[in-house]
């Protein structure tokens, strides 16, 4: 089994032959399958772009939703559209609307958007302020404990949603692979060869899914995981534990790639 991974691909900033041009990448790497990290392109155009790589790719994409899914929409009003599409094209799978699935050898593929949630860093004295705080409706106009407030709810619905998935992918699967979008840990929040400062933490990283994830990797010493993050940009991996692994992509705007082919 080979898998091709790829995040943020900002696909709302390449023109139609850059759309073309970035399929037939994913087509020419002679994969399987293919995992899609989040951030894959922009409110209105996502389901668009994501039926434009499935008439070229032609196999399964699996793929987890970024925040940038949600500018210019409410969050509900993205899933609603993003579930509807994987009815009429079953290639295309919310990994968030699904089980583990099983991609043979002994390995499984789960996942969630995730959500930052403030927890990293210090929220109360950042002062950063993402496009996402007036982008997206169900965060623009609120202070910022409503805001916080509102993220954690989000994050915690990637927790609910692993603690049920991954036990029992592990219990027939050797290996797990986890997609996300936000980074589950500190030091996973890579930017230009560092890690992000206390500003940026909070907004860039989903710690309580990276407390769930070593939680459950803590009790199956003898089963592996990894996880595949992107959202900051930038390239780096980290072990939180020995029997976990976490890769998190690079990306440029307006310059979509492979990250890597999986064998898996």
């Amino acid at each position: 089994m080979r898998l091709s991974w790829a995040t943020d691909i900002h696909l709302d900033f390449v023109s139609e032959a850059g759309l073309e041009a970035f399929a037939r990448a994913l087509g020419d790497s002679d994969t399987d399958a293919a995992v899609l990290t989040g951030d894959l392109s922009a409110g209105p155009h996502v389901t668009r772009h994501l039926e434009a790589l499935s008439a070229v790719y032609r196999r399964p994409i699996y793929f987890v939703l970024g925040n940038h899914e949600y500018y210019g929409n409410s969050i509900d009003e993205v899933r609603a559209r993003v579930v509807a599409l994987g009815e009429r094209c079953p290639e295309l799978r919310w990994l968030s609307g699904s089980g583990a699935v099983s991609l043979g050898t002994g390995t499984a593929l789960v996942g969630h958007d995730g959500w930052a949630d403030g927890r990293c860093g210090g929220w109360a004295t950042s002062k950063v302020m993402l496009n996402d705080y007036f982008l997206i409706h169900d965060l623009s106009g609120l202070t910022a404990d409503r805001r916080l407030a509102r993220m954690q709810a989000l994050a915690e619905e990637a927790v609910v949603h692993l603690r049920e998935v991954v036990p029992r992918a592990l219990e027939r699967h050797e290996t797990v692979v986890v997609a996300t979008h936000v980074p589950p840990f500190r030091e996973a929040c890579w930017h230009e060869g560092a890690i992000s400062s206390d500003d940026w933490l909070p907004h860039f990283t989903c710690k309580t899914v990276g407390d769930t994830l070593v939680s459950i990797m803590r009790s199956r010493p003898d089963r592996k995981m990894l996880v595949l993050c992107g959202h900051t940009h930038s390239s780096g991996v980290t072990h939180p534990l020995p029997n976990l692994e976490v890769r998190t992509g690079g990306a440029d705007y307006g310059a979509p790639m492979v990250q890597t082919v999986l064998d898996l």
